[in-house]
């Protein structure tokens, strides 16, 4: 009997990054179950992929997200699992209505706990290796001014995924875990961000963030090649633009070591 080619499950798959790891995968010969709220899109991405499933998921419903995995096991189990789907709201902190701040709380950290709860216990259970990769972005390691609940929600996506590779290390488990830290991808993802009053210095900002990522950005296909070249390698840290993250990284480092206070020099 011939062996199956492997299953990536990938959450917020209908666009940008997640579609962009959908095609790559697809070319690498991988099975797909995509998921994702927006099932028309979807179902576009799937339709042009061989060997794609979709399945329509809301990844903050976590009965939803008990279904994609029980699907997944009737295709044979995951083996590689990105716990994708993100959203950005920017605006004071202090103005962004509570309904927005729990909409990212639910989606962007809620989401990747959903994955876990539902596939890791399968994945342990079936005792071969397999890969959980968990997006976080590199504003997980640099917070920002004007898009609080996104900073807040991706240093939460990174604690989380080192403890999660310590608790399946501490018993042994075949599942590895990566943290993939994304910079700038060309994406929807600041599409329409706003929430609550928008202020000037908001509009600016997203203005600035929508420019950086037209002259800085990277189509999510590229990106999607260095991911999977990185998870070939075994890495935990995926970080496929270093150049987004490392010399900001390391100014954050010396700030917090020489204990200074954050000022506005740090964003550069």
């Amino acid at each position: 009997m011939q062996e199956q080619s492997p299953l990536a499950v990938i959450t917020g798959a209908a666009s940008g990054i997640g579609a962009g790891l959908a095609r790559e995968a697809a070319r690498r010969g991988v099975r797909l179950l995509l998921a994702d709220r927006d099932q028309d899109r979807l179902r576009a991405v799937a339709g042009e992929l061989p060997d794609a499933e979709s399945l329509a998921v809301d990844v903050t419903d976590p009965a939803a997200v008990d279904a994609l995995a029980a699907r997944a096991a009737a295709m044979g189990g995951a083996d590689l699992l990105f716990n994708n789907a993100g959203v950005m709201t920017t605006g004071l902190s202090w103005e962004i209505p509570a309904d927005a701040w729990d909409r990212a709380m639910a989606i962007n950290i809620g989401g990747v706990l959903n994955g876990l709860r539902s596939f890791v216990p399968q994945m342990i259970a079936r005792g071969t290796a397999c890969r959980i990769i968990n997006t976080a972005s590199v504003g997980g390691f640099l917070p920002s001014p004007l898009m609080a609940p996104y900073s807040v929600t991706k240093f939460g996506v990174v604690a989380l995924t080192e403890s999660l590779k310590l608790e399946l290390a501490m018993l042994g488990a075949p599942v590895a875990v990566s943290l993939l830290a994304p910079g700038p991808v060309h994406s929807e993802i600041f599409a329409d961000p706003f929430a609550g009053a928008v202020q000037p210095a908001t509009e600016q900002f997203v203005a600035a963030m929508r420019d950086l990522l037209r002259v800085n950005g990277i189509d999510a296909d590229t990106f999607a090649a260095r991911v999977f070249d990185a998870i070939e390698r075994g890495d935990y840290w995926i970080i496929p633009q270093p150049e987004a993250l490392d010399p900001a990284l390391d100014a954050r480092h010396a700030m917090i070591r020489d204990r200074r206070a954050p000022d506005l020099s740090m964003l550069g």
